[in-house]
C-alpha cells in the first residue's frame, strides 16, 4: 500500500541506495532539508508527503488588475435544520479575483463564535470542538462580517444549500447577495478528485488542514478553488462562470402517482411543499436544457402537450435560498 504523506512534488531519479538511506536516517544526520527529504521521498514512487497548509495573508496594497470581491463564508451550527437550528460559529475571507477568475489577493478576515440558545449537542462538539465553554456570552460581531459582505460580488460556501439559508436567517446582510457552490458548481470528478467533501479535495490537492472550524476551512477551500492541476484551468474560474448562467427549477406538480419512478431516474426530487416550494416532484436544469426538460415532462410524465408546468427562473441571486 502506498504511504500518504504527501502529493506534491517533482519527481527525481534516485536509486535504491538513496532510497535506503532516506528511510534509515534522519535530516540532522545526512544534514538535508526538509523539501529535499521530501524529493527523495516522493522520488520513490513509495511516498506522497501532505503540506500543512498556511493561511495566506492580507498585502499591504491590493492589485488593481483584480477588481472584483469575493468572499468565502462558512457556518458551524447546532444541527443541519436552518429553521430551528443556530449558528455557533462563522468564518470569512474576502480576496480579489478577475473577470477570468483569476484569484487576486486576501482583503479582509472575520472569524467569531456565537452562544446558542440552548446547549450544543455533543455530537457537534465532537465534530467541531466548540464546546458550551468557548461560546458562552460570545456574540458575533455584525459590524465587522458586515463591513466583508456589504461589498462583495460573489460570496462563495462549500455547500451553499446549507450555508446560505442559516446566513440569511442569522442576518439580512446576507440577502441580496449573489451565491456560488464549491460542490455543486465545479465538475470535481472530471479534474481527477475523488470526492467533494473538502478534507477530500484539500488531501488530494497535497494539503491538510485543521478541519470543521470555520475560518481554518474557508482559508483551505480558497487554496483549493486556486488550484492548478496540469494544463487546466484552476477551478475558481469554472465556478466563476457557473455562477453566472442562469437556471430553471422545474416542478412536476400534479404529476401522476405512477411516474415518480420515473422522474426519480431522470433525476428529479421530492418536495413535501414545507420549505415553501410546490409539493411535487422538482428538477434544476441549465436554462438552454429547459426547451428538452419541458418536452420530457409533456410527452412522458404528462402525456398532455400543453401541459404547463411551474418553472423558476434562477441567478446567483436566487440559488441556494432556503
Amino acid at each position: 500500500m502506498t504511504k500518504q504523506l504527501d502529493m506534491f512534488a517533482s519527481t527525481l531519479a534516485v536509486s535504491e541506495l538513496q532510497s535506503e538511506r532516506i528511510r534509515r536516517t534522519d535530516r540532522k544526520s545526512i544534514g538535508w532539508s526538509a523539501e529535499e527529504m521530501v524529493e527523495c521521498l516522493e522520488a520513490t514512487g513509495d511516498y506522497r508527503v501532505l503540506r500543512r497548509l498556511a493561511a495566506r495573508s492580507a498585502p499591504t496594497l491590493r492589485r488593481p488588475e483584480f477588481g472584483r470581491l469575493g468572499v468565502l463564508i462558512d457556518t458551524e451550527t447546532t444541527g443541519l435544520d436552518h429553521r430551528k437550528n443556530e449558528i455557533i460559529e462563522i468564518g470569512a475571507v474576502s480576496f480579489t479575483f478577475d473577470d477570468e477568475g483569476q484569484i487576486g489577493d486576501i482583503v479582509d478576515v472575520y472569524s467569531g463564535l456565537q452562544q446558542p440558545q440552548t446547549a450544543i449537542p455533543p455530537g457537534i462538539t465532537q465534530l467541531t470542538g466548540i464546546t458550551d465553554e468557548m461560546v458562552a456570552g460570545q456574540q458575533i460581531d455584525m459590524a465587522s462580517l458586515r463591513r466583508i459582505i456589504e461589498p462583495a460580488d460573489l460570496i462563495i460556501a462549500h455547500n451553499a444549500g446549507f450555508d446560505r439559508p442559516f446566513c440569511e436567517r442569522f442576518s439580512p446582510d446576507f440577502k441580496d447577495k449573489a451565491w456560488a457552490c464549491s460542490v455543486s458548481e465545479i465538475d470535481w470528478s472530471a479534474r481527477g478528485f475523488e470526492g467533494t467533501k473538502l478534507g477530500y479535495l484539500v488531501g488530494q490537492a497535497g494539503y491538510f488542514h485543521v478541519g470543521h472550524r470555520a475560518v481554518d476551512d474557508c482559508f483551505a477551500l480558497l487554496e483549493v478553488l486556486d488550484h492548478q492541476k496540469a494544463e487546466a484551468e484552476k477551478p475558481f474560474a469554472e465556478l466563476l462562470r457557473a455562477s453566472e448562467r442562469s437556471r430553471a427549477r422545474l416542478f412536476a406538480e400534479h404529476s401522476p402517482f405512477d411516474m415518480k419512478d420515473h422522474l426519480k431516474a431522470r433525476g428529479y426530487r421530492w418536495s413535501d411543499g414545507s420549505d415553501g416550494r410546490p409539493k411535487s416532484w422538482w428538477i434544476e436544469v441549465d436554462e438552454d436544457l429547459l426547451a428538452d426538460e419541458l418536452h420530457f415532462l409533456r410527452t412522458e410524465i404528462y402525456r398532455w402537450d400543453d401541459a404547463d408546468p411551474p418553472v423558476q427562473h434562477m441567478t446567483a441571486l436566487e440559488r441556494y435560498k432556503a
